[in-house]
């Protein structure tokens, strides 16, 4: 019998949760006794990669030209030869036609992973996004997900798996976050003491909501507060330039703090009073509210998408028509005026839904169970893990 080697394509190794998925996976086949390997452009996470165990190759999976995806077909043969690949798990739109095509003509499984809705307003977006519903099978992120592959691509049931996105209850766990570490970023953001915090964690592009999340500060009308965008800009300097002046234009200099990415998420959600998920086009799942809820904090977010299926409306946080200022406006002053009693309650309730929910070991264990039905179909015979 021998042990199988999987390998995950996706556009680059940066920030994201597609990338902390792949990342997460490959681990957890290390640890399963199987091989990992990911192709990709390369990036920060490369590191972290490598340190589960994983083998990355660097290759120009990030290009969306039509030639350059022809020509790595072939580059992705060569990888499938050279590694003894058993199946290919694609992430991303733009590799994965890459990676089906090398698939196909090696007869090896090809599995996806629906991330997002893509946009599929005609036909030609589509027909670019329906590479992602070729996997036998295709693991959609969320009920959201799941429901929006069957309405647009009429892909039969039984050729989907749901695992919803885990997170590290581990490292996302209010006891093992040490004060020096709370301490630390606070001095870093320069948050004064006792000042309500509102966290929005995210890129910092359009649709992620920002723009909203300071209008509603406006007209919220409260000085003692801080709101922190955390989030690259990844070489989008006009839209940050824009968030600038709109936070000067609004009179909300030194109460908003563009900082930035964030290193230890933990210690930022311990420092948050309630995190903001403010994002204008549904998240296909989001991990933003779930981090928050593991963490303990209160989630306000946009009702649309993977939100509705992670936040308890009412519970442990609240859902705000998307785009509105004003009912994000009204969530934050229900947010920060909680009672301390009424705080430890939401704080309880969202821990213990987090971690009987969105365990990461539950996603991992679920997608190793899909590499495994896919092989089997395959006829390959796998060494016991």
């Amino acid at each position: 019998m021998t042990v199988p080697t999987i390998l995950q394509v996706l556009p680059a190794l940066e920030t994201g949760g597609v990338e902390r998925g792949a990342v997460q996976i490959a681990g957890a086949t290390v640890r399963a006794g199987w091989r990992s390997v990911v192709a990709s452009a390369g990036g920060a996470m490369v590191r972290e990669l490598e340190r589960a165990g994983a083998r990355h190759i660097q290759l120009p999976l990030d290009t969306k030209n039509p030639f350059a995806i022809r020509r790595n077909i072939e580059r992705l043969l060569h990888v499938i030869d050279a590694e003894g690949i058993d199946l290919v798990h694609a992430r991303s739109r733009a590799p994965a036609w890459s990676a089906w095509s090398a698939a196909k003509r090696r007869r090896i499984p090809f599995v996806t992973t629906f991330h997002g809705t893509y946009g599929a307003g005609n036909a030609f977006k589509r027909l670019y996004n329906s590479v992602m519903v070729r996997g036998e099978p295709t693991i959609a992120t969320s009920e959201f997900i799941a429901r929006h592959i069957i309405e647009t691509y009429k892909v039969p049931v039984d050729r989907l798996r749901l695992i919803p996105r885990g997170i590290d209850l581990e490292k996302f766990s209010p006891e093992r976050v040490h004060a020096h570490r709370m301490l630390q970023l606070q001095k870093d953001w320069r948050l004064p003491d006792g000042a309500p915090v509102i966290l929005l964690p995210g890129r910092l592009t359009r649709w992620k909501g920002q723009t909203v999340l300071i209008e509603a500060l406006t007209l919220l009308k409260r000085t003692d507060i801080i709101c922190v965008l955390a989030g690259s800009d990844q070489g989008r300097t006009n839209y940050r330039q824009e968030l600038e002046r709109l936070v000067s234009g609004q009179g909300l200099q030194g109460r908003v703090r563009i900082v930035g990415d964030c290193n230890d998420m933990a210690a930022a959600y311990m420092l948050a009073d309630v995190v903001v998920s403010a994002s204008t086009d549904p998240e296909a799942f989001g991990r933003v509210p779930v981090e928050a809820q593991a963490m303990g904090r209160p989630v306000i977010a946009t009702d649309h998408g993977g939100a509705r299926e992670t936040i308890l409306p009412g519970v442990t946080g609240w859902l705000v028509k998307p785009g509105d200022a004003t009912s994000m406006a009204e969530a934050l002053a229900d947010a920060i005026d909680l009672s301390t009693e009424a705080r430890l309650t939401i704080a309880e309730t969202a821990i213990a839904h987090a971690r009987e929910n969105y365990d990461q070991q539950t996603m991992c264990d679920s997608t190793l169970a899909v590499y495994q039905e896919a092989l089997a179909r395959a006829g390959h015979r796998q060494s016991a893990a």
